[in-house]
């Protein structure tokens, strides 16, 4: 295809800030969250482990958004993915035709899927009287493509569905994936994004792993996007929030050391930026996660001040306020990129320069991973 612009037409985001690109920018400018219950609801009344600040989505309720039927049996991973994915559609101006089903389709980026419904059901065929009176209904929810799957049944998209695993990057692995599926005539549309849920199985993960620094923070969410390919024509669901012009990920083993990660992020950025067709200086606002831990922050704005070639943009710390979001992290930086741009203050009047424009979200995962992403504003 001669054009390469795949377009953001709507958005839909749950976080530690509540529901919605707004709160999520009130809470990333100021640097606060609104009250919440200490994870109380995520943790279902089991232990917290000591320390450990848990950032859960407040009040999450998904019969709010999904009506009460067939609930009973879904994650919290998959309750979220569904949820935010309803918030992105219900952000269109118009909903799509009947006809555009079969070539809609879901891309997710997630972890493991839920660590809660995986551990509790082998216990339970452990603890069982017989193993084989586990319920059935709870297998599915095991599975890494249940969020994925379930959000296409509940609308009817027979189109590409896929969920890809990949820690810290897995939402952008995932923006990469539709990019790449959209511009090669697999789907005309794809919901595409990443999720994360708290339980006490992944808290206490985190806590006894020790990634999360010394003021460890774990936070959950997840934000869905609506994934168009522009091909010169008007986007099919109405007004472009954005254009997703580039996604890269790359991989830097560890044992060539915290350098050698720097140097893949700065290479994955230049990349992206080449393929976007612009220049550093035009980048005007980065939306960074570093992982959690010591040092991983300081990694990752050396990769990018690299990359950068000394601009300095406005940079946009998203985890310093949500907590580690882990496979959700890249997915809400892009959400509060969106967010930025749609509820922020306007461009100085006069400006000439492009860097109004052009956005950056970079990506560090402990494992050596790495992703950047570019956007360019509608």
């Amino acid at each position: 295809m001669s054009n390469n612009t795949v377009r953001i037409t709507g958005y839909g985001v749950l976080s530690a800030a509540g529901i919605g690109g707004k709160a999520l920018y009130g809470a990333v400018r100021s640097g606060a969250l609104p009250p919440g219950d200490g994870g109380a609801q995520a943790l279902d009344s089991q232990p917290a482990p000591p320390g450990l600040r848990l950032l859960p989505v407040p009040d999450f309720a998904p019969r709010d958004h999904l009506g009460r039927r067939g609930l009973s049996a879904l994650s919290r991973t998959t309750t979220l993915s569904m949820v935010a994915a309803e918030l992105a559609l219900n952000s269109l101006p118009a909903p799509g035709p009947p006809e555009e089903r079969a070539d809609t389709g879901v891309v997710l980026g997630t972890s493991t899927g839920s660590a809660r419904a995986f551990a509790e059901f082998f216990r339970e065929s452990y603890e069982a009287e017989r193993p084989y009176l586990v319920s059935p209904a709870l297998f599915p929810g095991l599975l890494l493509n249940h969020g994925a799957s379930q959000v296409a049944m509940r609308h009817s998209f027979t189109g590409l569905n896929a969920s890809l695993a990949g820690g810290h990057i897995s939402a952008l692995s995932a923006l990469r994936y539709a990019r790449n599926a959209l511009l090669t005539g697999r789907a005309t549309r794809l919901l595409t994004g990443g999720v994360e849920e708290i339980s006490a199985h992944t808290a206490w993960a985190w806590h006894r792993s020790g990634a999360l620094g010394k003021r460890p923070a774990l936070g959950e969410g997840s934000a869905v996007f609506v994934l168009e390919a522009a091909g010169g024509a008007e986007p099919a669901s109405g007004t472009s929030l954005a254009e997703l012009v580039a996604c890269e990920v790359t991989f830097a083993p560890l044992a060539e050391g915290a350098n050698a990660v720097a140097a893949a992020l700065a290479r994955c950025t230049e990349d992206a930026l080449r393929a976007s067709g612009a220049a550093p200086g035009d980048i005007g606002v980065v939306s960074a996660s570093a992982s959690s831990g010591p040092g991983w922050s300081a990694l990752e704005a050396r990769g990018r001040r690299r990359a950068l070639a000394g601009h300095k943009p406005e940079v946009l710390r998203v985890q310093d306020v949500l907590g580690e979001t882990y496979s959700a992290s890249g997915a809400l930086q892009c959400a509060a990129l969106l967010a930025h741009w749609m509820d922020g203050p306007a461009p100085a009047a006069g400006r000439t320069d492009s860097a109004a424009a052009w956005g950056l979200i970079t990506s560090v995962g402990h494992d050596g991973s790495v992703g950047a992403a570019v956007l360019r504003r509608s």
